[in-house]
Protein backbone atom coordinates (compact mmCIF):
# COMPACT_ATOMS: atom_id res chain seq x y z
CA UNK A 1 0.00 0.00 0.00
CA UNK A 2 1.51 3.35 -1.10
CA UNK A 3 1.99 5.95 1.72
CA UNK A 4 -0.23 8.46 0.55
CA UNK A 5 -3.12 6.13 1.11
CA UNK A 6 -2.36 5.50 4.97
CA UNK A 7 -3.93 8.07 6.94
CA UNK A 8 -2.35 9.34 10.42
CA UNK A 9 -4.32 11.02 12.86
CA UNK A 10 -2.64 12.93 14.96
CA UNK A 11 -4.02 14.92 18.30
CA UNK A 12 -1.96 18.19 18.50
CA UNK A 13 -0.53 20.08 15.68
CA UNK A 14 2.87 19.23 16.98
CA UNK A 15 2.91 15.44 16.29
CA UNK A 16 1.33 16.54 12.78
CA UNK A 17 4.47 18.36 12.10
CA UNK A 18 6.64 15.06 12.91
CA UNK A 19 5.26 12.93 9.63
CA UNK A 20 5.64 15.93 7.30
CA UNK A 21 7.44 14.78 4.08
CA UNK A 22 6.69 11.86 5.15
CA UNK A 23 4.28 11.06 2.25
CA UNK A 24 1.37 9.75 4.33
CA UNK A 25 -1.46 11.45 4.78
CA UNK A 26 -2.16 13.65 8.08
CA UNK A 27 -4.89 15.04 9.93
CA UNK A 28 -5.18 17.04 13.19
CA UNK A 29 -7.94 15.69 15.72
CA UNK A 30 -6.87 18.18 18.59
CA UNK A 31 -6.80 15.80 21.08
CA UNK A 32 -10.63 14.67 21.73
CA UNK A 33 -12.01 11.30 20.60
CA UNK A 34 -14.73 13.77 19.16
CA UNK A 35 -11.88 15.54 17.31
CA UNK A 36 -10.01 12.21 16.20
CA UNK A 37 -13.58 11.10 14.40
CA UNK A 38 -13.97 13.86 12.34
CA UNK A 39 -10.14 14.00 10.97
CA UNK A 40 -10.52 10.22 10.73
CA UNK A 41 -13.77 10.85 8.95
CA UNK A 42 -11.92 13.37 6.62
CA UNK A 43 -8.85 10.83 5.71
CA UNK A 44 -11.08 8.79 4.19
CA UNK A 45 -13.13 11.21 2.30
CA UNK A 46 -9.82 12.44 1.09
CA UNK A 47 -8.83 8.59 -0.35
CA UNK A 48 -7.26 6.78 2.53
CA UNK A 49 -7.53 2.95 2.55
CA UNK A 50 -6.03 2.54 6.07
CA UNK A 51 -6.32 4.93 9.43
CA UNK A 52 -2.79 5.09 12.01
CA UNK A 53 -3.51 6.82 14.87
CA UNK A 54 -0.36 8.70 15.74
CA UNK A 55 1.21 10.45 18.83
CA UNK A 56 1.73 10.81 22.75
CA UNK A 57 0.43 8.61 24.90
CA UNK A 58 -0.07 8.32 28.92
CA UNK A 59 1.54 5.28 30.14
CA UNK A 60 -0.74 3.27 32.60
CA UNK A 61 1.48 -0.15 32.92
CA UNK A 62 4.30 0.56 36.25
CA UNK A 63 8.00 0.91 34.59
CA UNK A 64 7.01 2.10 30.98
CA UNK A 65 9.78 5.14 30.47
CA UNK A 66 8.99 8.11 28.73
CA UNK A 67 9.91 8.01 25.04
CA UNK A 68 9.09 4.05 24.98
CA UNK A 69 7.73 3.44 21.68
CA UNK A 70 3.87 1.64 21.78
CA UNK A 71 2.76 -0.33 18.66
CA UNK A 72 -0.93 -2.08 20.24
CA UNK A 73 -2.56 -4.89 19.18
CA UNK A 74 -5.22 -3.84 20.27
CA UNK A 75 -7.58 -1.01 21.29
CA UNK A 76 -10.02 -1.07 24.05
CA UNK A 77 -13.11 1.00 24.02
CA UNK A 78 -15.51 0.54 27.06
CA UNK A 79 -16.70 -2.99 26.51
CA UNK A 80 -15.27 -3.03 23.03
CA UNK A 81 -12.14 -4.21 21.85
CA UNK A 82 -11.04 -3.40 18.02
CA UNK A 83 -7.80 -5.59 16.97
CA UNK A 84 -5.35 -3.77 15.01
CA UNK A 85 -4.00 -4.56 11.73
CA UNK A 86 -1.19 -7.74 11.57
CA UNK A 87 0.28 -5.89 8.27
CA UNK A 88 0.32 -2.17 9.81
CA UNK A 89 1.72 -3.13 12.91
CA UNK A 90 4.78 -4.97 11.04
CA UNK A 91 5.02 -1.54 8.51
CA UNK A 92 5.02 0.58 12.09
CA UNK A 93 7.79 -1.86 13.62
CA UNK A 94 6.09 -4.36 15.11
CA UNK A 95 3.36 -5.22 17.52
CA UNK A 96 4.44 -4.65 21.29
CA UNK A 97 2.24 -7.36 22.13
CA UNK A 98 -0.24 -5.57 24.84
CA UNK A 99 -3.54 -3.19 24.25
CA UNK A 100 -3.82 0.34 24.29
CA UNK A 101 -6.68 2.05 26.12
CA UNK A 102 -9.20 4.39 24.39
CA UNK A 103 -9.62 7.14 26.89
CA UNK A 104 -12.59 9.67 27.14
CA UNK A 105 -10.19 12.31 29.52
CA UNK A 106 -7.19 12.29 30.44
CA UNK A 107 -5.76 10.22 33.44
CA UNK A 108 -3.50 13.12 35.29
CA UNK A 109 -3.31 11.18 38.41
CA UNK A 110 -0.92 8.15 39.46
CA UNK A 111 -4.13 6.80 41.24
CA UNK A 112 -6.22 6.66 38.22
CA UNK A 113 -3.35 5.62 36.09
CA UNK A 114 -3.04 2.47 38.23
CA UNK A 115 -7.00 1.82 38.56
CA UNK A 116 -7.21 2.14 34.52
CA UNK A 117 -4.23 -0.20 34.35
CA UNK A 118 -5.63 -2.68 36.77
CA UNK A 119 -8.79 -2.91 35.15
CA UNK A 120 -7.47 -3.92 31.68
CA UNK A 121 -3.87 -4.15 31.93
CA UNK A 122 -3.57 -1.81 28.87
CA UNK A 123 0.42 -0.66 28.48
CA UNK A 124 -1.10 3.21 27.98
CA UNK A 125 -4.05 5.25 27.58
CA UNK A 126 -4.64 8.15 24.69
CA UNK A 127 -7.82 10.05 23.42
CA UNK A 128 -7.99 9.71 19.68
CA UNK A 129 -7.13 5.43 18.98
CA UNK A 130 -10.85 4.61 20.10
CA UNK A 131 -12.42 6.87 17.57
CA UNK A 132 -9.60 5.87 14.78
CA UNK A 133 -10.50 2.25 15.44
CA UNK A 134 -14.07 2.68 15.45
CA UNK A 135 -14.25 4.56 12.25
CA UNK A 136 -11.77 2.21 10.58
CA UNK A 137 -13.97 -1.15 11.56
CA UNK A 138 -17.12 0.78 10.43
CA UNK A 139 -15.65 1.12 7.03
CA UNK A 140 -14.13 -2.44 6.76
CA UNK A 141 -10.40 -0.86 6.89
CA UNK A 142 -7.07 -1.94 8.73
CA UNK A 143 -5.87 0.34 11.23
CA UNK A 144 -2.85 0.10 14.08
CA UNK A 145 -1.82 2.73 16.78
CA UNK A 146 1.77 4.63 16.70
CA UNK A 147 2.17 6.03 19.48
CA UNK A 148 4.87 6.98 22.54
CA UNK A 149 4.55 7.20 26.25
CA UNK A 150 4.88 10.90 27.32
CA UNK A 151 4.38 10.70 31.19
CA UNK A 152 4.98 7.49 33.16
CA UNK A 153 2.13 5.69 35.59
CA UNK A 154 3.78 6.94 38.39
CA UNK A 155 3.36 10.77 37.36
CA UNK A 156 0.58 13.41 38.91
CA UNK A 157 0.44 15.71 36.03
CA UNK A 158 0.31 19.27 36.57
CA UNK A 159 -2.61 21.65 36.40
CA UNK A 160 -0.99 23.44 33.80
CA UNK A 161 0.23 20.42 31.76
CA UNK A 162 -4.01 19.87 31.29
CA UNK A 163 -5.23 23.49 30.77
CA UNK A 164 -4.14 25.05 27.26
CA UNK A 165 -4.77 22.07 24.66
CA UNK A 166 -6.97 24.27 22.04
CA UNK A 167 -9.89 22.26 19.19
CA UNK A 168 -7.24 22.79 16.74
CA UNK A 169 -4.80 20.73 18.28
CA UNK A 170 -2.55 23.67 19.17
CA UNK A 171 -1.20 25.24 22.28
CA UNK A 172 -3.33 28.00 24.15
CA UNK A 173 -0.02 29.89 25.91
CA UNK A 174 -1.75 32.01 28.06
CA UNK A 175 -3.81 29.61 29.53
CA UNK A 176 -0.83 27.54 30.35
CA UNK A 177 0.92 30.89 31.88
CA UNK A 178 -2.38 31.83 33.85
CA UNK A 179 -1.97 28.36 35.67
CA UNK A 180 1.73 28.44 36.23
CA UNK A 181 1.28 32.44 37.73
CA UNK A 182 -1.83 31.18 40.09
CA UNK A 183 0.22 27.98 41.16
CA UNK A 184 4.26 28.44 40.81
CA UNK A 185 4.96 25.54 42.74
CA UNK A 186 4.25 23.28 39.59
CA UNK A 187 7.28 24.62 37.41
CA UNK A 188 9.60 22.17 37.96
CA UNK A 189 7.03 18.81 37.45
CA UNK A 190 5.99 21.51 34.13
CA UNK A 191 9.07 21.51 32.96
CA UNK A 192 10.11 17.70 33.63
CA UNK A 193 6.61 17.14 31.93
CA UNK A 194 7.99 19.36 28.76
CA UNK A 195 11.33 17.39 28.58
CA UNK A 196 9.71 14.01 28.60
CA UNK A 197 7.22 14.86 25.99
CA UNK A 198 10.41 16.11 23.67
CA UNK A 199 12.00 12.67 24.33
CA UNK A 200 9.15 10.89 23.40
CA UNK A 201 8.49 12.67 20.35
CA UNK A 202 12.43 11.55 19.06
CA UNK A 203 11.44 8.43 19.75
CA UNK A 204 8.29 9.08 17.34
CA UNK A 205 10.73 10.51 14.77
CA UNK A 206 13.23 7.53 14.99
CA UNK A 207 10.62 5.29 14.20
CA UNK A 208 8.53 7.12 11.19
CA UNK A 209 11.98 7.39 9.74
CA UNK A 210 12.31 3.41 10.14
CA UNK A 211 9.24 2.86 8.12
CA UNK A 212 9.57 2.11 4.45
Amino acid sequence: MKHSKIGFVTGLAAEAGLLRQTGFSVAVGGGTPEGALRAAEELVAGGAQALVSFGLAGGLRPGLLPGTVLVPSAVFESAQTYTCDTWLMELLGGSTGRPMLAGHRIAASAGDKALLYRRGRADAIDLESGAVARAATARGMPFAVLRAVADPAERNLPRAALAGLRDNGGIDLARVLLSVLRHPGQIPELLEVGRDAARARRALVARVRRIK
